[in-house]
């Protein structure tokens, strides 16, 4: 009986031959990452077990993107924390303001995650870099502490839900629309506690449409989600990654949970009204929902392609005199791309701000809060009660060509419309 390409890398890495659902293991990390709100307490945590340093000052990787620029005393306190102890620890990887980025666009684009590594992160969408063919996972910050001086945590091996992709991807549909729509399927618990692993046409995607996938897996209640490795991954690889990697593919007889199909010629663009991911329609469907606010970037949705898609739309036209519109390039280097390609100047012409990379709106931290009675379409990852302001507020999950057709119109709408 075969392993998916989870249990294989789980196996790896803690020397065994196989492994199974549901065993309990104890294996090496290749990465540790934390962020301004994580890492502060993993760092106390560490503190307490009486470690002076870290396992390895290239594997720890902090990177303040959560409230920051800082906002205010208490997030500029916490980054301190951050700073004064990545410069005591020497560490590698401390990526400060005006050379951070988002984490999960960030890791990548550095070349610090490759195919069939282990890492985990103190914050849940770590799992953005099953893209590349790893497997990454979010824990919690005393995991991250005890990791940070060890080099290796714990898992219970999930058992693993194949995903088949169909077909070719229709104008206007990308990676968030594929997610959303299995997120619809499933359910934000359809996935508890398991592995989504990628499987068939996943030529129809792109890497930034991957990353996206991935990124989301958390919201389907998954441990992990992974793509295997095809020409496509090892073409983003070339040139960011030059240590020796091992690419992991599954066995034909690995044993799956279930599968599901998704007939991506078939797919529409989507929403997700609030206050769940699963709530999906097409946004063609919504009528007339006026909307205050689009946000367009986070570590799901702020790669140069999805400027790109927001270029597509936004070039000429203008924004809603109703809509506060915020773009948030997900790095430094993408937001220079976006300056070389001409994005920016578009954005601003057409009437919206452009942000320095942080995840502010996303998690309601700043840079983007909502008041009560207010509606926002966002690229982001979550729309809960209060995810982005006040209780009273809604956000509405989108992919980027809705939220900028949106933006022009002053409520939800699609693509096409514009």
């Amino acid at each position: 009986m075969g392993m998916t390409m989870t249990e294989k890398i789980l196996a790896r890495h803690a020397g065994f031959e196989r492994v199974e659902p549901g065993d309990l293991l104890a294996g090496k990390v290749d990465l540790v990452l934390a962020n301004d709100i994580t890492a502060p307490p993993a760092i106390w945590e560490f503190e307490k077990i009486g470690q002076n340093k870290v396992f390895d000052k290239s594997k720890v990787v902090f990177v303040p993107d959560h409230f920051t620029p800082n906002k205010d005393i208490k997030s500029a306190e916490m980054c301190k924390v951050v700073r004064d102890f990545s410069h005591q620890q020497e560490l590698d990887n401390y990526f400060e303001v005006g050379r951070m980025g988002i984490e999960h666009a960030l890791l990548p684009e550095k070349g610090l995650v490759a195919p069939g590594e282990v890492i985990i992160g103190g914050d849940s969408h770590t799992c953005t870099y099953g893209a590349l063919g790893a497997f990454s996972t979010g824990v919690g910050q005393t995991d991250i502490g005890a990791a940070m001086a060890s080099g290796d945590t714990w898992f219970r091996v999930p058992s693993t839900i194949k995903v088949e992709l169909a077909g070719e991807l229709p104008p206007y549909v990308r990676g968030k629309d594929v997610i959303l729509t299995l997120i619809g399927m499933i359910g934000v618990d359809g996935a508890r506690y398991q592995a989504l692993e990628f499987a068939g046409n996943i030529g129809a995607l792109s890497i930034d449409d991957r990353f996206t996938i991935c990124n989301m897996a958390i919201e389907a209640g998954a441990k992990n989600g992974i793509f295997p490795v095809d020409d496509i991954t090892r073409e983003y690889l070339k040139g960011r990654v030059t240590r020796a990697y091992e690419e992991v593919s599954p066995d034909a007889d690995a044993v799956y949970e279930r599968t599901v199909v998704i007939e991506l010629n078939k797919l529409v663009p989507v929403v997700a009204y609030p206050h769940l991911p699963e709530n999906v329609k097409p946004a063609s469907a919504f009528g007339d929902v006026a909307i205050d606010q689009v946000i367009i970037g986070s570590c799901t949705n702020g790669r140069i392609s999805d400027l790109a898609q927001a270029a597509e739309i936004l070039t000429g036209r203008k924004i809603h005199d109703r809509v506060r519109t915020i773009i948030i390039p997900g790095t430094q280097e993408i937001y220079l791309e976006a300056m070389r390609r001409g994005y920016i100047k578009a954005f601003i012409d057409a009437g919206a701000a452009v942000s320095t990379p942080t995840c502010g709106p996303c998690l309601g931290g700043h840079m983007g809060i909502l008041a009560a009675g207010e509606k926002a379409v966002a690229t982001t990852n979550r729309n809960f009660k209060g995810r982005m302001g006040h209780v009273d507020s809604e956000v509405y999950l989108s992919g980027v060509y809705v939220a900028a057709a949106s933006a022009i119109t002053g409520r939800i709408a699609s693509p096409a419309e514009v």
